[in-house]
């Protein structure tokens, strides 16, 4: 019964996640089997894509947008750095970093344990917040990764 009941939660959280894109009037592809939207924002340079997913076992809502290159090899300790300078001031939100195969990543979630009540304008903040944070840095990470910024102008950016 506990399971059915955490599903049900669950749904219903993701309704109001879909509710608040549909509101916007936002394109998004829907996974409703595996509670999951994937959806495309435009900012400033690159289109920021992003997953919201709804985890009954968790209890929350996760917003995970994933930056389209990787660090090249040569850069992924520039890279790490980098996350690191850029996480340092952020107010919502990490970005991760896979030393491994130079992946970026940026997270955001919500709980809902407890019987917390996760509204449409919750969903909303959270798209907001984690996609203009996206935008903010997607582009001065890929010209890291390319060497067309050194490590030290991207941390003289963050100063200013």
């Amino acid at each position: 019964m506990e399971n059915n009941e955490k599903l049900l939660k669950a749904q219903e959280v993701y309704a109001k996640v879909c509710a608040m894109l549909d509101s916007k009037n936002w394109k998004y592809d829907k996974e409703e089997s595996k509670l999951k939207i994937r959806c495309t924002l435009h900012g400033d340079d690159i289109p920021v894509d992003f997953m919201m997913k709804v985890d009954p076992e968790r209890y929350i809502v996760s917003y995970i947008s994933w930056m389209p290159f990787h660090m090249p090899e040569d850069k992924r300790v520039e890279g790490a750095v980098a996350v690191t300078v850029a996480g340092y001031g952020l107010v919502d939100g990490s970005f991760d970093y896979d030393i491994n195969d130079g992946e970026i990543t940026f997270r955001l979630t919500a709980s809902y344990r407890g019987g917390v009540e996760l509204t449409e304008e919750l969903f909303e903040y959270m798209v907001y917040v984690a996609t203009s944070t996206v935008d903010r840095y997607n582009d001065k990470f890929l010209m890291l990764s390319k060497g067309n910024m050194t490590l030290q102008q991207f941390i003289e950016s963050e100063k200013a």
